[in-house]
């Protein structure tokens, strides 16, 4: 996005001179003549440097200084006024103003101040990115395995981040990392200096949800009482991610495709169009198709999220990648809980490796949180792993009985933990490590279905 610059003076050939100039050297500049018009000017458009009059009708430089720092921390004031005063230079460069310049000034000094401001305010804004990078690295997921399918599948990440791909679109069962993807494909990628935003479309009704994609303008509706930027412009030149975007409404879809096919929105409210350049990455654990031929999901929308199609496998299906998880885990949480954890016994680890983890690896994740912290240790043994966890009935090939079929094992083990719960929905989801919804769906499918184990009830 062009670097914006906010002029708030009251003598309109002040504005006009410094408009043109600085115009000329690419930058978008907006002109306010009094105080109260420069804050409302700044909270719409996000200045990174601002000019301020130190002498304004309705309000003095310090004020306005403290109310622009108030809507932006790291935005750069300079100060210009006609009055020579070195106390006043000093108490505005301690009050956070960035330069202090004396009228009548010189316009190439002018400019070259704003240029330093500028890079200023884009070092602290990497700074600030850097920061909460290394805040996620030091407690977030890591892509961990080494089955085929997990190295076939970040070799397809590598490349899609080293490409121009504006739209990416993640598929797969509920608690497979398709967030840790996402994040990825950004940190890899040229933008990774920029901003990475997530949004749960599951999360919101379709007003909020437009409201949290594009903002909204001061008086768009009964609550607007000031101007509100949406994750789309916030994620310039980022990574924007839309989880469970097959749960988006339909309205809010077509809004969605017209923003990608052009970049361009507006806010709600909002007349002027405003354009950004961000990757939109979307994730699922619905089958599209399914949803376009219910009349659920748009198919024009689902082709153009699906510039690149990346789906994620079921842990069952990564081999041992459960024992290299487990083990990242126990010494993850082992640390955390400052437990004497070091490894997991034999029978453990073929219970972990026979288990069918309907929840992916957000099930191992707490399978292994909830041991670590209720145990000591050193050695996580079998029964040390949750009750519900851990059935006679989960047979394997080459166990004396007939091996059971993984759906089934599946099915069994979701009705006992509901069970197990007293039916509470949303404490089993917890344990299964899945979304509430996603166990909603999958008791709608088995209800849709035979019983196929009549054994436990469904009551």
């Amino acid at each position: 996005m062009t670097p914006a610059v906010l002029i708030i003076d009251d003598e309109p050939s002040v504005g006009r001179s410094l408009s043109r100039v600085l115009g000329d050297r690419g930058y978008r500049v907006r002109v306010a003549l009094t105080a109260a018009e420069g804050l409302a000017s700044a909270r719409t458009d996000r200045p990174q440097v601002v000019l301020l009059d130190h002498r304004l009708p309705d309000a003095e430089g310090p004020e306005v200084l403290a109310g622009l720092q108030d809507l932006d921390p790291r935005v750069r004031v300079i100060v210009i006024t006609a009055f020579a005063d070195t106390a006043l230079a000093v108490r505005l460069i301690k009050a956070g103003a960035y330069d202090f310049l004396p009228k009548p000034y010189d316009m190439e000094h002018v400019v070259h101040t704003v240029e330093s401001a500028r890079r200023d305010f884009e070092t602290q804004v990497r700074l600030d990115l850097y920061r909460i990078r290394e805040s996620r690295s030091e407690s977030a997921d890591r892509i961990v395995g080494e089955s085929t399918a997990i190295l076939e599948m970040l070799t397809v990440v590598e490349k899609v981040a080293g490409s121009d791909a504006t739209g990416v679109l993640l598929s797969g069962e509920s608690g497979t990392g398709k967030e840790l993807v996402a994040g990825a494909i950004h940190e890899l990628s040229e933008r990774r200096e920029a901003p990475f935003m997530d949004l749960n479309c599951s999360s919101f009704s379709e007003h909020l949800l437009e409201n949290e994609l594009f903002g909204h303008e001061k008086g768009a509706f009964t609550d607007a009482r000031e101007p509100k930027l949406g994750l789309a412009e916030l994620t310039d030149g980022g990574t924007l991610f839309l989880d469970e975007v097959g749960d988006m409404p339909l309205v809010t879809q077509a809004k969605l495709l017209r923003f990608l096919d052009s970049r361009k929105f507006k806010r709600i409210g909002g007349t002027r169009d405003l354009d950004v350049d961000i990757r939109v990455v979307a994730a699922t654990n619905k089958d599209l198709k399914e949803e376009i031929a219910a009349g659920r999901f748009r198919e024009d929308l689902y082709y153009r999220l699906k510039v690149v199609s990346i789906h994620l496998p079921p842990l069952r299906e990564r081999g041992d990648d459960v024992l290299l998880l487990a083990q990242t885990f126990l010494n993850r949480f082992s640390r955390k809980f400052k437990r004497s954890f070091t490894g997991i016994s034999p029978e453990a680890l073929d219970a972990l490796r026979r288990y069918p983890w309907p929840g992916n690896v957000r099930e191992l994740k707490n399978v292994m949180e909830r041991a670590v912290l209720l145990e000591e240790g050193p050695v996580l043994d079998v029964r040390n792993l949750p009750r519900e966890f851990i059935s006679d009935r989960l047979a394997s090939p080459g166990d004396d009985e007939t091996p059971v079929p993984l759906h089934v094992v599946v099915e069994r083990h979701i009705l006992r933990v509901l069970e197990h719960t007293g039916r509470n929905k949303s404490q089993a989801a917890r344990i299964l490590g899945i979304s509430r919804q996603s166990l909603l769906d999958r008791l709608k499918r088995f209800e849709a279905g035979t019983p196929r184990d009549p054994s436990l009830t469904r009551s």
